[in-house]
């Protein structure tokens, strides 16, 4: 299954951000979610048996738009032999645009980042975004560990999917007198098995985390002081080691503690978020001040950089509005580009080469613009929040739109 382009991404999100703001007069937005395995024509059975039961609706208007939008739907189907491969998402309703009889049927249909699980139909006030916000979350995959002298309990976690990988169980008997036997002798024995109990967890962790590919970091919690004991010794992979990111104290182990873990970690996982962005603005601007530094940054300079193949990471503000709009001569066919920060300063242009009117043909957001670029050249991307200090400061100083270069223009 091919992997989502991050174009498609900002495209599903933008347009998740759309359909948000939008609301009916009664409930009669239609969202329909279609699994890849299923079959078009039960799909168009079920859009026939709710067409039917939506004559039961007492409201002549709901009831109008409710059988409109599902038999856009049934149309729609048409195009389809077969669901694509992750499956369809539909959502259709007559959205007022003002005052009564200002409606207008909108339709959205695409196939969505990953794989639709459920079949779902819902008709509401509003479309039903729930599990596409649940696919476009972030998958981030984090190692997850809870460990005291009894028992150790080893998970991955990818977005809000906890995976137990493994329970171990050490046998390492409490503390008591040891009866006949000296003290001592039995405390030793107790602690080297202690250590071989670590040894093990951390034959299971490396062997867990090692390969995983994509994984952030790991998180390791436990009651005690035997997570230290653990973190402290020579019992992880030297990589393996280097991504932990922190360690919890919990008052479970288990399936329990796994959670606990994750519950005290959030606040950690979001600042290392925060501070990956901070990082990547800071190192923009510390190759700005730089005199032979790699930093471009100005609508006009990037676009012309990712042209030239020469952005290494480009840096987007999640606040730019503006849209690049494609107008065209009405006499001579002149075609020109102009972005435009506000919709309704887009008024038709005088042409250049015959003096005629340039009317807008079409507009895209500079954002996807910029996206759909880098990736023909294979430039990362990162948008960044405007909630930090760097993030703002890129956004009011530098127009939001920024690139660490490759080489040197």
């Amino acid at each position: 299954m091919s992997e989502p382009s991050s174009t498609e991404l900002y495209e599903v999100k933008r347009t998740l951000k759309e359909l948000s703001d939008k609301k009916g007069r009664g409930t009669e937005l239609v969202s329909v979610y279609i699994p890849p395995d299923k079959q078009i024509s039960d799909v168009v059975k079920h859009m026939r048996e709710e067409l039917s039961q939506s004559a039961n609706i007492k409201s002549k208007q709901t009831k109008k738009n409710v059988q409109s939008a599902i038999e856009v739907i049934m149309q729609r189907m048409k195009l389809f032999p077969k669901p694509p491969e992750r499956g369809l998402v539909l959502f259709v309703g007559m959205i007022p645009r003002g005052g009564p009889g200002t409606e207008k049927m909108e339709t959205y249909i695409f196939e969505p980042p990953e794989p639709v699980q459920t079949y779902i139909y819902h008709c509401n006030s509003q479309f039903f975004l729930e599990p596409l916000e649940e696919i476009l979350e972030d998958k981030e995959i984090y190692g997850l560990a809870v460990i005291d002298r009894k028992e150790a309990t080893i998970a991955v976690m990818k977005g809000k999917r906890i995976d137990i990988v493994k329970n171990l169980t050490s046998g390492v008997p409490g503390k008591h007198k040891a009866g006949g036997q000296s003290q001592r002798r039995f405390d030793r024995l107790i602690e080297l098995a202690a250590h071989e109990f670590l040894k093990r967890i951390g034959e299971h962790m490396n062997e867990a985390f090692l390969n995983l590919e994509g994984i952030k970091g790991v998180i390791i919690g436990g009651p005690g002081h035997t997570k230290e004991d653990f973190v402290n010794g020579d019992y992880l992979h030297h990589e393996i080691k280097q991504m932990i990111i922190t360690t919890v104290d919990t008052s479970y182990t288990g399936e329990f503690g796994i959670r606990e873990v994750i519950d005290k970690s959030m606040d950690i996982l979001t600042e290392i978020d925060i501070m990956r962005e901070k990082k990547l603005v800071q190192r923009f601007l510390t190759e700005l001040v730089d005199e032979n530094g790699l930093a471009s940054y100005g609508e006009a300079e990037v676009r012309q950089n990712l042209i030239n193949g020469a952005v290494e990471v480009l840096l987007l503000s999640e606040d730019i509005k503006a849209k690049r709009y494609t107008y065209q001569c009405t006499s001579c066919g002149n075609q020109e580009e102009k972005t435009i920060k506000n919709e309704k300063d887009a008024k038709d242009e005088a042409c250049k080469n015959c003096g005629d009117t340039m009317k807008p043909t079409s507009s895209e957001d500079v954002i996807g613009e910029f996206v759909k670029m880098a990736e023909e050249v294979g430039s990362e991307v990162e948008i960044i929040s405007t909630e930090t200090e760097e993030g703002m400061q890129l956004f009011r100083a530098f127009g939001g739109i920024a690139a660490i270069l490759r080489y040197r223009i």
